[in-house]
């Protein structure tokens, strides 16, 4: 590892570094003595006494009510919640609209929804920046479609949606609309909210999707945001925990992390975001005029703000980020949840790249702004893997 220390992790999209104030609500929460927040006794009231504030502090960061919070293990199990779970109480149709850049949770849940009860699921058209036609989701959505679900921005290449033209179209044919805003919510000041004139996204969501760790908070943490009163068919049976959305005795230390980052993040989002996106823009500049046959992936301007990501022609991806991690620069491929995979990835195959091409993918998600001496170090390592493939084709060898 460099002098730069932590500074060289650049996968803040997979997880973002554990928050101090994430740390110290975890142990007060352990040190406070374990029981059951179901339990009637007092130590299991001062669980539940945890839980509530944690939930109660996260309802009011995204302008939700406490009844709208459900805790779940992640980002995942509360995207399956609100796909299936939605789908599955209020089936109207049968019939979802999604796109082809969703997250494998996404994806997964409405094959399943498509396979086992029948299910008609259509997908709406992206362009080559990654973003989500809504002339397409306008064109599918029906009078008897059930759920419209959309990712408010994409882990792989950056790109954030017109999500308010989308729910406005899907909530006028009926449907209903769920968001996966598990990269947007850390990174951007997104509300839930059913009042006119709510803060972006705005009105029309009927179901979000957030996970701590992006956030800073614990692993293995999250929550779906749905409103109240809404018919949602639980995935986990049992003790109804969550008002019977989701059984299972609360993490009680990981939800008090959770909540602890979130209010951390927010305390200083908007002068973040804007020190994370002059360092992006200024890596990206580089990257593109420096680094022979580099191509950003993801819209230019409509992107998260700590979020540059490439595709390098003629570079093996897999060497790339070898290279990269041998100097102390943690990056990725991709989406975190399909590491090791050999195919390539199917958001950039979506986005039109060829698969030569989408294999040779490469995400720096930052966690902090870069230094001058760290981007340097980026850059170098960048042109030295292109100018070894070069040497390596010059010589008639494969790409390692």
């Amino acid at each position: 590892m460099s002098e730069d220390g932590a500074t060289g992790y650049l996968d803040a999209a997979a997880t973002a570094p554990l928050r101090p104030e994430a740390r110290a609500a975890m142990i007060a929460a352990l040190d406070a003595g374990a029981a059951n927040p179901s339990s009637v006794h007092q130590a299991g009231h001062i669980a539940r006494a945890t839980v509530e504030a944690a939930r109660s502090s996260i309802a009011d960061a995204f302008g939700a009510r406490l009844a709208d919070v459900v805790f779940t293990s992640g980002g995942t199990e509360a995207n399956n919640l609100a796909v299936i779970g939605l789908a599955l109480a209020n089936p109207r149709g049968r019939h979802i609209v999604t796109t082809p850049i969703e997250h494998p949770s996404v994806i997964e849940s409405c094959r399943y929804l498509e396979r086992v009860f029948g299910f008609t699921v259509d997908i709406a058209e992206v362009d080559g920046d990654g973003l989500v036609d809504p002339a397409s989701v306008a064109a599918l959505t029906r009078g008897d479609t059930t759920l419209v679900t959309v990712g408010l921005a994409n882990a792989e290449v950056g790109t954030v949606q017109d999500l308010p033209r989308i729910a406005e179209i899907a909530r006028a044919r009926g449907a209903l609309v769920h968001t996966d805003a598990v990269q947007a919510a850390a990174a951007l000041p997104v509300r839930f909210s059913d009042e006119a004139g709510a803060a972006w996204p705005g009105p029309g969501i009927d179901a979000m999707t957030i996970a701590g760790h992006k956030f800073g908070g614990p692993q293995g943490t999250g929550a779906l945001l749905v409103r109240a009163g809404l018919r949602l068919e639980p995935l986990m049976h049992g003790g109804g925990h969550e008002g019977g959305r989701r059984s299972g005795t609360e993490n009680v230390a990981g939800v008090a992390g959770f909540a602890a980052a979130v209010v951390a993040a927010q305390a200083h989002l908007g002068t973040r975001a804007v020190a994370l996106m002059e360092s992006r823009d200024a890596l990206i500049t580089r990257v593109l005029s420096e680094v022979p046959g580099a191509r950003l992936t993801g819209h230019r301007d409509e992107r998260l703000p700590g979020h540059a990501s490439f595709v390098i022609a003629g570079v093996s991806g897999e060497s790339m980020l070898v290279a990269l991690d041998a100097a102390g620069l943690a990056v990725s491929s991709g989406s975190a949840c399909a590491a090791g995979s050999d195919e390539p990835s199917p958001v950039l195959l979506a986005l039109g790249y060829s698969p030569e091409l989408a294999q040779t993918a490469i995400r720096f998600t930052l966690a902090q702004p870069l230094s001058t001496a760290l981007t340097d170090r980026i850059i170098a390592v960048l042109c030295a893997e292109t100018a070894a493939a070069d040497r390596r084709r010059g010589a008639g060898l494969r790409p390692r």
